[in-house]
């Protein structure tokens, strides 16, 4: 022991050594996965692109997201414009959440505890897939674990001006995340189920920190606010359509019974469960589920006890978004990574139960596993050649053959004589998306803007809100699969086939790309019931 280190004591020694460990994993675990996206050749997904389209118009928000993700983008390309420049902010996102639940572990048990928690977050599988890809998650469990981190040190702190401090620190972090995804809100009731739970919690909140900690969330998502004011609240009315309570018995019944049957069949409440452990891992997943059961069945709770547990602290920031997106599986749908917040805090928590219940084994066989399972991951992700050898490919079809289908579009409006087209059109989100990404850069001189073929009566997606076909002189239509090539034709006077190609994305899979020339656009009525097109 150094000169340092005996002033500093054994315990602070200990603390410090834990928090150097944690830097040194989590540090190495995001270079590893920022390498691996320089290194891969794995186009983006088409919700990637999408994401990436609203960082060229940046704004407040956005028809289906709250505007950090686009914001995080503009912010990354600005040094490229690469796809690993698009995706750079999820691990990055990633390791400072890892981090801030260290910083958390330590203020609420030891070092070691916040170190296992941040391993255990980072090694998620969920965690592993989200690293990869750009979207919302990554954020918002970045800002879940700043407001736990904020939290912990609201419940540590002694003195007023302390608490205060991490009060506003609280709201900050909710009012990000909440400008990140829409999600945060679990966390929220969490904080509200610990004070209710707990006499302890509730005496300590003062007013003016309840004040400062909601003021400041407010005010930093208040330009979302504004803006969805403005849009017809776009943002709120999507997210309550995803959560599919009304369409299980309107819409979707209309269009295809049989086909939102198979999803809610696929989504449903054992789905759900099953698919956690590969969000959260089987170990810590079974960890969780074990220790909650236990926790139910003690006589004395938290209520009863003369102050607060830091198990119950994080047991509460657990259970609102696990528990209401179970219930949300029973009544609708649910998709896995619904829940992905929960496992901020419940990482943690694990991690604390685990070493308590002197399961060191178990620890060392999750990180072991799931840093094996990063690697082959990694491995996929960088090299098609091993992912078709891992029998992996197939997962990474969504994202493979977009630029092709790009240059194929380019190809016929080359030969079409691009300054003669009036529009370029699609009949999909995720193909717009794509061509708009793959197509930044190199389209012909003289070509039209891409636009979006309006299936319904009404826009169902940002591409249609923003981009919708309304010029149909002289229109080059490509479309992919086929769903709606024959509505979308019936919508033209004159219809010219240009071809037919498969783009393959792994050796057993392939894009049906089918193009044609419509001319003189006259779009059908729309079923005033339905929003589909009349038929003809």
């Amino acid at each position: 022991m150094d000169l340092d280190d005996a002033a500093l004591g054994p315990g602070a020694v200990t603390a410090r050594r834990a928090w150097m460990w944690t830097l040194a994993l989590i540090g190495l675990i995001t270079a590893v996965r920022v390498a691996g996206l320089f290194a891969s050749p794995v186009e983006l997904y088409p919700e990637e692109a999408q994401y990436w389209l609203w960082s060229r118009h940046l704004a407040f928000g956005y028809f289906s997201k709250p505007p950090m993700i686009a914001w995080a983008i503009a912010a990354t390309t600005h040094f490229g414009g690469g796809e690993a420049w698009v995706r750079l902010t999820a691990p990055l996102a990633h390791g400072v959440a890892a981090l801030a639940m260290a910083a958390a572990g330590r203020r609420l048990y030891d070092g070691w505890t916040g170190l296992w928690g941040a391993v255990l977050y980072s090694l998620a599988p969920g965690v592993q897939l989200s690293s990869a890809v750009i979207a919302t998650d990554c954020l918002v469990m970045a800002c879940s674990a700043l407001a736990v981190l904020s939290y912990a040190g609201w419940l540590t702190s002694e003195g007023a001006e302390g608490r205060l401090g991490w009060a506003a620190g609280l709201g900050v972090s909710l009012g990000l995340g909440a400008l990140a995804k829409y999600a945060i809100v679990y966390i929220a009731l969490g904080l509200g189920l610990h004070a209710v739970l707990s006499p302890a919690v509730r005496r300590r909140w003062r007013g003016r920190e309840v004040a400062v900690a909601a003021g400041v969330a407010v005010a930093a998502l208040s330009p979302n606010l504004l803006w969805n004011a403005a849009h017809g609240f776009q943002t709120v009315a999507h997210t309550a359509h995803s959560a599919d309570w009304n369409e299980a018995t309107d819409t979707a019944s209309v269009r295809s019974p049989k086909a939102h049957a198979s999803l809610i069949t696929a989504r449903a409440a054992p789905g759900f469960l099953l698919a956690q452990l590969g969000v959260f891992g089987p170990i810590p997943f079974v960890a969780l589920v074990v220790g909650a059961a236990l926790a139910t069945r003690r006589r004395r709770t938290e209520a009863a006890a003369p102050g607060w547990s830091a198990d119950g602290a994080l047991g509460c920031l657990t259970a609102p978004a696990l528990v209401l997106i179970l219930l949300e599986s029973l009544i609708a749908r649910a998709n896995a990574n619904w829940a992905a917040v929960a496992y901020v805090p419940a990482a943690l928590l694990v991690a604390a139960w685990l070493l308590r219940w002197r399961a060191g084994l178990w620890l060392w066989l999750t990180a072991g596993s799931e840093a094996a399972m990063m690697a082959v991951f990694l491995a996929a992700a960088v090299s098609p050649r091993a992912a078709d050898a891992m029998h992996m490919a197939n997962s990474f079809k969504r994202a493979r053959g977009w630029e092709a289908v790009d240059a194929l579009a380019k190809g016929a409006a080359r030969r079409l004589g691009p300054s003669s087209l009036s529009a370029i059109a699609v009949d999909d989100r995720f193909t717009f998306n794509a061509l708009a990404y793959y197509g930044r850069d190199d389209w012909p001189a003289g070509a039209p803007a891409l636009t979006m073929w309006v299936r319904e009566s009404r826009p169902g997606n940002e591409a249609e809100t923003a981009s919708p076909l309304k010029d149909g002189r002289r229109v080059l239509f490509v479309d992919i699969g086929g769903a709606y090539r024959q509505e979308a034709m019936r919508d033209f006077i004159h219809v010219r086939p240009l071809g037919a190609w498969k783009v393959w994305t792994d050796p057993r899979h392939f894009r049906d790309v089918f193009m044609f020339l419509g001319e003189d656009y006259r779009r059908r009525l729309r079923d005033p019931r339905t929003g589909l097109p009349v038929p003809a």
